[in-house]
């Protein structure tokens, strides 16, 4: 029962792409990848390269750690729930919202200045499933899925401040170097998707007991417990005769 159930792949996809993440680090780390190669740079075309390999490339220890419990948890929770989709969702979310990033001008909010900058990590993949997760639950109003919603929007509701520019609600002494626009990009086209996809996969079923004209003896308690509390009511009950062929013999040779 329990195969029937849980989905191993969905371990095994997210596992992948946690170790993929690790692997570009130690890679990074190692001289691989310096200064803003592998990373987005917004309207720069040697920045394109960055929608594939911004991903598992990170600023620090902390940076990586940040994305990789998310990642392992949020792949974990699409391939076990949506496994019909979960690929289609995940590269797509992935590439159009890292491709939506680059399209983003990196204007400063504060001063108007154009800024150049380079954008690694794979946050914005995490903002594209957990904005999935939450909507796709909510525009199928499905309950199993919707419980999955529920829970992606108790760990993960603190999410929702990522959208905006860190400047907006603190004093820095510095620019934030959190990427906003990825936040707002995998937002956005997590929300996209869940809308667009609302009627692939998994079906929300309708129980027989859900219909309007449903009735089951068997779910009237009050009956049930009338039969239990009186059952002398119910030694002789009434029957209908069987019929006998030989009673219609003469309206047969009429025939």
């Amino acid at each position: 029962m329990f195969k029937d159930t849980f989905n191993f792949k969905a371990i095994i996809y997210a596992a992948m792409m946690v170790a993929a993440m690790w692997v570009g680090f130690f890679l990074q780390h190692l001289g691989w990848f310096e200064g803003c190669s592998g990373a987005i740079i917004p309207l720069n075309p040697s920045g394109l390269k960055g929608i594939f390999f911004s991903p598992f490339l990170h600023g620090s220890l902390e940076h990586i750690f940040g994305n990789t419990v998310p990642i392992f948890v949020l792949l974990f929770l699409l391939f076990q729930f949506y496994p019909f989709i979960a690929k289609k969702v995940f590269f797509l979310g992935w590439f159009v919202s890292a491709f939506l990033v680059w399209l983003l001008p990196p204007v400063d909010i504060f001063t108007g200045e154009i800024n150049q900058v380079c954008i690694i990590g794979a946050s914005g993949i995490v903002y594209t499933l957990a904005f999935f997760i939450f909507f796709s639950g909510v525009f199928r109003w499905n309950m199993k899925l919707l419980t999955v919603s529920l829970i992606v929007a108790l760990y993960y509701g603190s999410l929702i401040w990522g959208v905006v520019p860190e400047e907006l609600f603190s004093h820095l002494p510095e620019r934030s170097k959190i990427s906003w626009q990825s936040h707002l990009s995998g937002a956005v086209v997590g929300i996209i998707i869940a809308f667009a996809f609302r009627k692939n996969g998994e079906k929300n079923m309708r129980y027989i007991w859900e219909f309007p004209n449903y009735y089951s003896e068997k779910d009237d308690k009050l009956w049930q417990e009338y039969k239990e509390n009186h059952p002398d009511d119910f030694l002789e009950l009434p029957y209908r005769k069987k019929e006998d062929l030989w009673d219609h013999l003469e309206e047969i040779r009429k025939k």
